[in-house]
């Protein structure tokens, strides 16, 4: 793993709530993960929105030339929360990030929603990893997420996390994560340390809520 700092980051509804209700309110969320990783990014994506109208690339060079405040190495959208790896390039770089996504986002859907109000519990958490192995058994966690809560079953069938740039040794045109630096793993192997976990990682997650009633 690179000397720079990894984080897992999560962060939830309040009460629950239902925050990604369809496609379009996931890719909005995840145009917001790209969009906000530069240091100084030209304006408030929804300018940047109505700028791009009618473009065939959304997420375009807007960054070349400038810094990023974090790289993201995996990420998962849950219907309540959401699960990031980042690694941080900038000091405070995190949290300069976080507040700008989660706060862009509570602007669109309130809007969106006619509603008032806070939509996170609170601030973001962060657990620092601190090794390799930490690392490509988080990403498997993260991964099989959606597997867990019974979303579906396998998790190549989430369409709203980066497990599918994991499984292509290609470059993806709407990729969003870095992650060869910290993988030595190929796509194949992956697939199979991922599929290997499924059942256990399931149980886990039973006995976890049983012991939390």
């Amino acid at each position: 793993m690179e000397t720079l700092e990894v984080y897992h980051v999560t962060t939830k509804s309040i009460a629950g709530y239902v925050i990604f209700n369809n496609e379009k309110e996931y890719l909005r969320m995840k145009q917001l993960l790209q969009y906000y990783q530069v240091e100084n990014p030209p304006a408030r994506f929804s300018y940047f929105l109505a700028r791009q109208k009618g473009k065939k690339e959304l997420i375009n060079d807007k960054d070349q030339g400038q810094e990023k405040l974090n790289r993201i190495i995996a990420y998962c959208l849950m219907p309540t929360h959401i699960h990031l790896v980042l690694q941080q390039l900038k000091k405070s770089g995190i949290s300069i990030y976080m507040n700008r996504v989660l706060n862009s986002y509570t602007r669109y859907f309130n809007a969106k929603h006619h509603r008032k109000g806070p939509l996170w519990t609170g601030r973001f958490k962060r657990v620092l990893v601190e090794t390799d192995e930490q690392l490509i058994h988080l990403t498997r966690y993260i991964h099989l997420n959606p597997v867990t809560a019974y979303l579906v079953d396998k998790p190549e069938l989430w369409q709203f996390s980066s497990y599918h740039e994991y499984l292509t040794g290609e470059p993806m045109k709407e990729k969003v994560c870095e992650f060869k630096h910290f993988l030595e793993i190929s796509p194949n192997e992956y697939r199979e340390f991922v599929d290997d976990q499924i059942s256990y990682q399931r149980e886990l997650a039973a006995i976890k809520d049983l012991i939390l009633e």
